[in-house]
């Protein structure tokens, strides 16, 4: 896997290449090659089938990282394509051409995090939270406790635990 990853760092000038096993590597991509090394790996190196494809949120520095999981089911081999994009305005080009799953996998990246596929099928579409009109919930400045609070009433009966003294009281009921 070692050559291939030189292979694909030399086409594609990807960058932070880590092999945590023999069969599974992580390396990340500019946005503007994404479609392009998915593609090629598809078509060109037998990483025929998409695992999936994930977001996660680097508030901090502005981006989000969408992470391609691909499998080549010839060898086993498993390779990450990660992509930095801008959190303000996030979008991102659409991948649904190359499998019939990755509009599902954009349509609730869209949802959940905001992030836009322009041209992807039924993106716009609700796709689990119909009727949501708040920030996407799985954006970190998405105030889980808040929206709680707003939206649900207190129920009677219903106490509230400090979680450390209410598992050290389960953990050690004599103590």
């Amino acid at each position: 896997m070692k050559d291939f990853l030189k292979d694909i760092e030399s086409r594609f000038q990807t960058t932070d290449t880590i092999q945590q096993k023999e069969c599974l590597a992580f390396t990340t991509v500019d946005k503007s090659r994404a479609i392009a090394m998915v593609t090629w790996l598809k078509e060109n190196a037998g990483y025929s089938s998409l695992i999936l494809l994930t977001a996660v949120d680097w508030i901090e520095d502005g981006v989000f990282q969408l992470t391609y999981l691909l499998n080549n089911p010839e060898n086993g081999n498993e390779i990450g394509i990660r992509v930095g994009i801008d959190r303000e305005g996030a979008t991102m080009e659409s991948a649904h051409h190359l499998w019939e799953n990755m509009m599902t996998y954009q349509r609730e990246l869209k949802e959940m995090f905001g992030i836009d596929f322009p041209g992807s099928p039924r993106v716009d579409e609700s796709f689990i939270l119909e009727g949501w009109d708040d920030i996407p919930p799985y954006r970190r400045d998405f105030d889980t406790k808040k929206y709680s609070e707003e939206t649900f009433f207190p129920r009677p009966g219903r106490k509230t635990n400090d979680p450390t003294q209410y598992m050290k009281s389960k953990l050690y009921p004599k103590d």
